[in-house]
């Protein structure tokens, strides 16, 4: 079992720098102040739909209207062509160039290239993004509240008709970040009050902790992030600790959880608009109730073993005094 858990830990530490940025999941790197929304396109039509993941950093947008749909690029050329069979990237496009370094020419016929077989694209699109260096003039005079930064249009065309996705760009103040970690040590004493005083407190407590990275891992997937692994094991080791919690296999699985699904996740304590579905209250409030449960359950599990280990052998000294160790 320890050879186990030893190489779960070594596999869990190789897996994080892979993980989704938090890349989805290693501290947020992929949150930010910019909340870029979709609020409808100026001619609806069944089958269409478009929406931004990655917290805003892409637009998706699927098209199952039965025909084609172009996106145009920045100088009104066309960018992806959104067919029954698949999207295609016309590769002439400036907007291939600047979003993914390729040659482009918008005066060129579009050459078309199928990026693959599905009816949905995902795009980075910079119309949607604040592009400026350092804060925009209305956060820097006052930070303390949201600002409308503008609202922004993105071009499609279905052959010679022409409509558009419409959205906004607002920049938001971060949240308190020591409110979320008080909250975080108040969880993590109560929950070891809790392990402390009744024995049968484990299983509720470590089928807590063992929801919070599923729950967490669903809400970044659901936004368009990768799966983390990494999340995933953070809650089955606590998931098996509920069933069977000897106090090494407890002190680890809480050790785990507090790592993987706590601390490499706080930086949703210091950014506005997370990579999670969602409200961003309830994606911080699954990170204090790992960082505390996680920790509380270590640290049960170390008192364990240290009450458990076997008393001190007598020694005895040259003039034979005995000596209790």
């Amino acid at each position: 079992m320890r050879r186990l858990a030893l190489a779960v830990i070594v596999a869990g530490a190789f897996l994080v720098p892979a993980t989704p940025a938090f890349a989805h999941g290693g501290d947020a790197p992929d949150a930010t102040a910019y909340r870029t929304t979709v609020t409808g396109i100026s001619t609806p039509e069944k089958g269409l739909s478009v929406r931004t993941v990655e917290a805003g950093a892409r637009l998706e947008l699927t098209n199952k209207t039965g025909h084609s749909v172009e996106v145009l690029g920045y100088s009104g050329e066309p960018y992806l062509d959104i067919r029954p069979d698949g999207t295609w990237q016309n590769i002439n496009s400036p907007a291939a160039y600047v979003n993914e370094t390729l040659t482009g020419d918008p005066t060129a016929p579009p050459t078309w290239r199928k990026l693959s077989s599905s009816t949905t694209v995902r795009w980075h699109d910079q119309r949607t993004h604040w592009l400026s260096p350092g804060l925009p003039p209305q956060a820097a005079a006052d930070p303390s509240r949201a600002h409308r930064l503008r609202s922004w249009t993105v071009p499609l065309r279905e052959q010679v008709r022409t409509f558009e996705i419409r959205g906004t760009l607002d920049w938001e103040p971060p949240p308190r970040a020591w409110l979320w970690w008080g909250i975080a040590a108040l969880t993590g004493l109560m929950a070891f009050g809790l392990l402390r005083r009744w024995s049968w407190a484990v299983r509720p407590v470590a089928l807590l902790g063992a929801f919070t990275p599923f729950a967490y891992a669903v809400s970044t997937a659901l936004d368009g992030g990768a799966p983390s692994l990494v999340l995933v094991l953070a809650g089955l080791l606590p998931l098996a600790a509920a069933f069977r919690h000897p106090p090494f296999y407890l002190a680890l699985s809480g050790a785990c959880l507090a790592l993987f699904a706590g601390f490499t996740q706080a930086g949703a304590f210091d950014a506005a608009v997370l990579p999670t579905a969602g409200p961003a209250w309830l994606s911080r409030a699954l990170v204090t109730t790992a960082l505390g449960v996680g920790v509380a359950m270590a640290l049960t599990g170390v008192l364990r073993l240290r009450a458990a280990l076997p008393p001190g052998k007598p020694e005895v000294s040259e003039d034979r005094t005995i000596v209790i160790a």
